[in-house]
């Protein structure tokens, strides 16, 4: 049989643009080329795609787009089932299998190409529209994942009509210290964690920089515990990860840096308690609609509470990033993780 010609979308226009290269060469390097053909797909910071023939390796450094690149995009037309690529004054059409977004964040990671994959009607591995959406709003996750019986943390949310004396109130009432966060965003971008009346001003106008509307979030005690999640009907759970922190939080530079952060895999916990993670885990994943796989994360209090924190749907994916650690933990290699998400993908 002919490989499945497999789209690999990486770039994008939002802030993790980078981690996104970086992920997409791991994944395009992963998959077994006897069963699998990559069609390498980049998108710029400025959103323009191009369709790369080169090396894998050479996008995770962003030297791919001085690379043999040509003008190309996923079709919505069902019947073409591919990419269009623009080439002597000619579109060229290519049929496609599925695909596989490596796209971080907004643009990507929140619905908006999965729905361009759904129109077109190309398997697309990982979350789909609705998921990716959840996923990507704070706000319904949590509203969610409480329906589904896992606790969340209190919280209020507002916008940028939201009057200043509303916001303190709602602030007073959360206690602090506490966080704001954008509710639409990646990788920790535009949160602040406020230690008092003094600094809520300006973290709730950072947080909304990056999204209209944004969360005060009470601060849970304790430490932050990640669970990867793949399959569809039946579940695949990744031990347990710890995070560790020196001071302050999980932000983005801690998250790609760990300067003063560590994170343990398996985590310092008891089996018992691990297992219950993994349930909290699978009941939020189940209750967010997710499919293929998702990092689900949650923290564990001093009393042994669970509390969601967010969803992951397309998390890091190279070697050495947290999904593909967990992963490792139940028994499967980071090819292994890779191949069988296109697998899932591609199932009736």
């Amino acid at each position: 049989m002919e490989p499945k010609k497999i789209a690999v979308l990486f770039g994008g226009c939002s802030s993790e643009h980078e981690i996104s290269l970086q992920s997409a060469a791991a994944v395009a390097a992963a998959l077994d080329l006897t069963l699998y053909e990559p069609v390498l797909l980049g998108i710029t910071r400025d959103g323009r795609w191009l369709r790369y023939r080169g090396p894998a390796a050479a996008i995770a450094d962003g030297s791919w787009e001085q690379g043999d690149c040509t003008p190309a995009l996923i079709s919505p037309d069902r019947e073409l089932h591919g990419l269009l690529e623009f080439a002597g004054g000619r579109a060229l059409p290519e049929r496609l299998d599925a695909a596989f977004p490596v796209l971080h964040g907004k643009n990507g990671e929140d619905g908006t190409v999965q729905g361009l994959l759904e129109l077109a009607g190309i398997p697309c591995a990982g979350c789909g529209v609705l998921a990716s959406a959840l996923g990507m709003d704070k706000d319904a996750a949590h509203r969610l994942a409480a329906l589904a019986g896992v606790r969340v943390p209190a919280s209020a949310l507002v916008d940028a009509g939201t009057p200043a004396a509303q916001i303190a109130a709602a602030a007073a009432r959360l206690g602090w210290p506490l966080f704001v966060k954008p509710v639409r965003a990646g990788s920790s971008f535009g949160i602040t964690r406020v230690s008092g009346p003094e600094g809520l001003d300006a973290a709730v106008a950072l947080a909304l920089q990056h999204d209209g509307q944004a969360l005060l979030e009470a601060a849970v005690p304790g430490f932050e515990v990640g669970c990867a999640v793949l399959g569809s009907r039946s579940l695949t759970i990744g031990g347990p990860d710890e995070i560790e922190l020196a001071e302050g939080f999980f932000d983005f530079t801690e998250k790609y840096t760990l300067k003063t952060s560590r994170i343990h895999l398996p985590a310092r916990i008891p089996e018992d308690k691990a297992r219950q993670i993994r349930d909290a885990a699978a009941t939020v994943y189940r209750a967010l609609g997710c499919r293929g796989f998702a990092r689900v994360d949650l923290f564990l209090t001093p009393a042994g509470e669970i509390v969601f924190n967010e969803v992951n749907t397309i998390p890091g994916f190279t070697e050495h990033s947290r999904f593909p650690g967990m992963m490792k933990q139940a028994g499967l290699s980071f090819p292994e993780v890779v191949n069988t998400a296109v697998r899932l993908a591609m199932e009736p």
